[in-house]
C-alpha cells in the first residue's frame, strides 16, 4: 500500500472513530447514574474487551508505561469534567467545547514536538474553532441544561486534558499498540472515576435497564470509537488527528436534537457547517508537500 494509501486510510478510521464518539453524550444522558459514574461504567465495561485485544498482541498487555500512565490520569479527567459539562448544559454546547482541542494540540505540537503547521492549517484551525465556537455561543431553540455556564466552563477545561490525552496517545503509538495503550489508560482511570464519583457522593448504578444499557454502550462505543482514533493518530500527525476529530460535535448536535429537544438556531447550523469546512481545509492543507524532481535528482544516494 502507497503512502497516500495508508494515510487516507488512517483518515477514514480516524472519520468513523471520530462518529462513534459522537454517541458518548447521548449514552451519558441515558446512563441514569451520576457523571464521573457513567466514565467508570464505560471504563469498567470496556475493559473486558480491551483486555482480549491485547491477549492477541507480541508481549501481553505488558506494564504500563510512562504514556500509557499519562494518557489514563488524562483521559480520566477528560471524562469527569465532560460528563459533568454535558448533565449540566447542551449536548451541542458540551461536545463543541470540549473539541475546542485543536488550538492546544497544535500548539503543544509546534512547540514540543516540532511540528510546524504550515500557515493555511492554521487558517483551517482557526475557521473550525470560529465554526465550533458559533455553535456554543449562538442561542437554540431547545433546551440548553439546568447550568449552562457551569457546565460551558467545565466543558471547556476538558478541552486540556483531551488535549493532552491525544498528545500522550501519538507519542504513546510510536512505540507501543493501540490495545495495550488503551487496556492500561482503562486500568488506571477506572479506579480514579469511582474515587471521583464516591468523593463527590453520586449514584453509582442505574436505576433502570435502560441505565444499564447506556453503560453498556459507553463501554462499547470507548473500544470502538476511541479504538479506531488511537490507531489513526499513529499514522496521522496529531495536529491534524485532532482537528478532523472535531466531526464530533456534529455528530452530537444532531443526535441531541433527535432526542432531547435540543435544536439548533440558524447560527448553530452556520457554525457546524463552518467547522466541517474547517475540517476538510486542514486535511488538505496538511497533506505531505510534493517532491521536486531535481531536488530527487541532486538528493545523495545510500
Amino acid at each position: 500500500m502507497t503512502e497516500a494509501a495508508q494515510r487516507w486510510r488512517a483518515l477514514a478510521v480516524l472519520v468513523f472513530g471520530a462518529t462513534v464518539i459522537g454517541l458518548s453524550p447521548i449514552f451519558v444522558r441515558l446512563a441514569d447514574a451520576g457523571p464521573a459514574a457513567a466514565g467508570m461504567w464505560r471504563l469498567a465495561f470496556a475493559l473486558p474487551f480491551l483486555w482480549l485485544m491485547v491477549q492477541r498482541t507480541p508481549g501481553g498487555p505488558g506494564r504500563p508505561s510512562r504514556m500509557g500512565l499519562i494518557a489514563g490520569v488524562m483521559f480520566c479527567l477528560d471524562l469527569g469534567f465532560w460528563h459533568y459539562g454535558v448533565s449540566l448544559t447542551s449536548v451541542a454546547k458540551a461536545t463543541v467545547l470540549t473539541n475546542l482541542t485543536p488550538v492546544l494540540v497544535t500548539a503543544f505540537s509546534w512547540i514540543f514536538l516540532r511540528e510546524r503547521p504550515r500557515a493555511l492549517f492554521l487558517v483551517a484551525v482557526a475557521l473550525a474553532v470560529g465554526g465550533a465556537w458559533t455553535m456554543a455561543a449562538a442561542k437554540g431553540v431547545g433546551a440548553q441544561g439546568p447550568n449552562p455556564a457551569l457546565g460551558d466552563a467545565f466543558s471547556l477545561t476538558t478541552a486540556l486534558w483531551y488535549a493532552l490525552y491525544m498528545l500522550a496517545i501519538g507519542q504513546g503509538r510510536k512505540t507501543e499498540t493501540t490495545g495495550r495503550l488503551m487496556f492500561w489508560s482503562g486500568v488506571i482511570g477506572t479506579p480514579l472515576m469511582l474515587i471521583a464519583a464516591l468523593v463527590l457522593g453520586e449514584r453509582l448504578l442505574p436505576a433502570t435497564l435502560g441505565g444499564w444499557g447506556a453503560c453498556m454502550g459507553l463501554g462499547l462505543m470507548h473500544v470502538v470509537g476511541q479504538g479506531s482514533i488511537a490507531w489513526a493518530m499513529g499514522r496521522l500527525p496529531a495536529s491534524t488527528a485532532s482537528v478532523v476529530v472535531l466531526m464530533q460535535p456534529v455528530v452530537a448536535a444532531w443526535l441531541g436534537w433527535v432526542l432531547f429537544a435540543e435544536a439548533l438556531g440558524p447560527w448553530q447550523g452556520v457554525g457546524a457547517a463552518i467547522a466541517l469546512f474547517g475540517v476538510v481545509l486542514a486535511q488538505w492543507a496538511s497533506r505531505p508537500k510534493p517532491v521536486a524532481y531535481d531536488e530527487l535528482a541532486s538528493s545523495p544516494k545510500t
